[in-house]
């Protein structure tokens, strides 16, 4: 049923959207785009180390990307590219596959379990994880690009 996708938790977390806006000077930025609905989301990310020291995000989405994206800003602080990349993949699988909720800081993915039986809306629900992803690998690239030495292959 639509009430089972639209909890007044989901509506809660959508009104909230923590880490919104964007940063001065990130490490690296990536926009996502879901072709279907048009929505959209922006994510800033700083790195310290292999971890995600500052996040912002500028999110136009659906309830559905929305929630995502507040608990993606409630808990990336922190997170390493190996753990949201899982995250990222298991919430995908959920999704896709119906399999089991993403563990860890983002196990509160879990309340989007039923938009698995919505395909047409899985590409918003996934958007801000699939940025996430994205920066923080463009991110840790750039990173190696100027420490490595000079004339190093």
């Amino acid at each position: 049923m639509i009430d089972d996708l639209y909890s007044a938790q989901l509506l809660k977390l959508a009104a909230n959207l923590p880490r919104s806006g964007r940063l001065a000077a990130p490490d690296a930025s990536v926009e996502k785009v879901a072709k279907l609905c048009g929505s959209r989301v922006v994510v800033d990310v700083s790195l310290e180390g292999d971890r995600v020291a500052d996040f912002a995000q500028d999110v136009k989405a659906c309830a559905l990307g929305q929630a995502a994206a507040s608990i993606l800003g409630a808990h990336v602080v922190g997170a390493s590219a190996a753990e949201l990349e899982l995250a990222r993949d298991q919430f995908r699988a959920m999704l896709k596959e119906g399999a089991p909720a993403p563990v860890g800081r983002f196990a509160e993915l879990s309340m989007l379990a039923p938009v698995k039986d919505y395909p047409a809306r899985h590409a918003s629900t996934l958007l801000a994880f699939e940025a996430v992803t994205e920066a923080v690998r463009q991110a840790t690239a750039a990173a190696d690009t100027r420490t490595s030495p000079a004339g190093a292959a």
